[in-house]
């Protein structure tokens, strides 16, 4: 996909896309829209949806579409409906097509259009032996061109650039999320993040079963006891700053690539879904190499533990002991609550090697978040107050959004344990988003900057992709201008 900058329309493209903004219009609109496009149309008229006008000119049938983006003040509106109108009418696209955004605010719209034309060409049916017709934005040599009353390069062409790599790697972690586990397990993670880091140039460090035992990664190996498949500790590191003073970011996510509940259960409705229990470890991984990509100053180290949860003789059990990285004991309530097991060895891990400014650990964690919320944002919850508004700032621009839960110490106690240090699950059936994440924060050797987002129902659920849940790409978006915002402010 191609992008292109010019003043004026092509009389050839047939099928063109309209955003205007009433206090962008002016007395010239109407006839501009009339001479270049045969579009009969009063900008202070109301308009409904975003009307298809389709134009017959010397035997060709021109297609405009306009959209009325004068009510919208950021960007993820822009980009939903735009999306969302490109996978509805994905068979009335033609390869080339052209936006004209003479009468609307550049600045704003540029970046959510280009996300949502990458996001458009997203195709689920990835194991299908007969392909769907593709998206005409999808095949060799498609072409877009964005019509700017000041069309120089320099002033867009980076925007371009940087959203067309969000939209990417969005991409490229809904394929994961989306890929079952027979199909994505631990080596294939771990192939895939290895090509990111020869393709982006950052230092990718693999633990093997061998070397986590070693390292004394116990929660770990202690849920991947029940797998046919060995674990992997993935450590991702991208040095973009390499002044002295630079400060670092750890990023953290859990990667499930199965979660049968061990044996914990979990009921077989819908557990065909527990493919996308590793939507944390995507979103970090595909986070840190879209950050490369671009090219951003700034340093992150990202660690993301794999394995699965799955039924055998050998899996833990409820009531049993465990031990973890950071020498605490664990008593075991409930093995479907292992993601924090996995997590907490990781957050140990980070906060006892790296020296990091601040950490942000992502996770499809709790139920407990998808009934709190749904699926129109993620449960956030921080020790750092400035962190924590940074999130929830960028969260509501970029239309990932967060709210804030609290961290209070009475809820602690809801993790007393008669025989270890910690248990992994509260006995009482309430606040549980809360305590899993007062669990976590047990095992971040108190960082005063640590953030904790319970992805649980924004990372995999309805999409325009296909009649059934999907992963949605949720969090790359966030993390990458969250991260630019706290290079920023330090």
């Amino acid at each position: 996909m191609q992008f292109k900058l010019r003043k004026s329309p092509q009389r050839n493209i047939i099928f063109s896309l309209i955003f205007f903004d009433r206090q962008f219009c002016n007395e010239n609109t109407a006839s501009y829209f009339e001479e270049n496009y045969g579009v009969f149309f009063n900008p202070e008229d109301p308009i409904k949806n975003h009307p298809i006008f389709q134009i017959i000119k010397e035997g060709k049938v021109r297609v405009v579409v306009l959209f009325d983006v004068s009510d919208h003040y950021s960007q993820h509106p822009v980009c939903k409906a735009l999306l969302d109108f490109s996978l509805a009418q994905a068979s009335s696209f033609r390869k080339k097509i052209q936006i004209d955004l003479k009468f609307a605010d550049p600045d704003l719209l540029i970046s959510p259009l280009v996300q949502a034309l990458e996001l458009s060409i997203y195709d689920l049916a990835l194991y299908k032996t007969g392909k769907d017709q593709p998206h005409p934005l999808s095949t060799a040599g498609s072409e877009i061109t964005l019509i700017l009353e000041d069309p120089k390069p320099g002033r867009f062409s980076q925007e371009v650039k940087r959203s067309q790599v969000i939209g990417h790697y969005q991409r490229e972690v809904m394929n994961l999320v989306n890929a079952p586990y027979n199909r994505l397990n631990t080596k294939n993670i771990v192939t895939w993040i290895r090509s990111e880091g020869r393709r982006n140039k950052l230092k990718i460090s693999v633990f093997d079963k061998a070397k986590i035992e070693k390292t004394g990664l116990h929660a770990l190996m202690a849920v991947n006891r029940g797998s046919e498949s060995d674990p992997a500790f993935i450590i991702a590191e991208y040095q973009g700053n390499k002044k002295k003073d630079a400060g670092t970011i750890g990023l953290v996510g859990k990667g499930v690539t199965f979660d049968t509940g061990g044996l914990s259960i979990k009921p077989s409705a819908n557990m065909h879904y527990m493919k996308s229990d590793m939507g944390g470890a995507a979103t970090v991984l595909g986070t840190i190499s879209a950050i490369a990509a671009q090219e951003i100053p700034v340093n992150i180290i990202a660690i993301t533990p794999i394995t699965d949860n799955c039924v055998d003789a050998n899996s833990i059990k409820p009531g049993d002991v465990i031990e973890s990285y950071s020498g605490k004991t664990i008593e075991i309530i409930d093995t479907d609550a292992e993601g924090r097991l996995i997590l907490a060895d990781a957050l140990a891990y980070l906060t006892k090697n790296y020296e990091v400014d601040h950490i942000i650990d992502l996770a499809t964690l709790t139920g407990s978040a998808v009934r709190t919320f749904g699926s129109t944002c993620a449960a956030l919850f921080s020790n750092d107050d400035e962190l924590s508004d940074t999130i929830y700032n960028v969260g509501m621009e970029t239309g990932e959004k967060v709210w804030p839960l609290p961290l209070w110490d009475e809820y602690q106690t809801e993790l007393n344990s008669d025989v270890a240090d910690i248990k992994n699950l509260a006995t009482k059936p309430v606040a549980g988003a809360i305590t899993a994440a007062k669990f976590l924060q047990a095992f971040t050797a108190d960082h005063p900057s640590w953030a904790h987002l319970d992805i649980a129902g924004v990372s995999f659920g309805d999409t325009g992709y296909g009649k059934m849940k999907a992963a949605t790409g949720w969090g790359v978006h966030l993390l990458c201008e969250v991260v630019k915002a706290l290079q920023e402010n330090d």
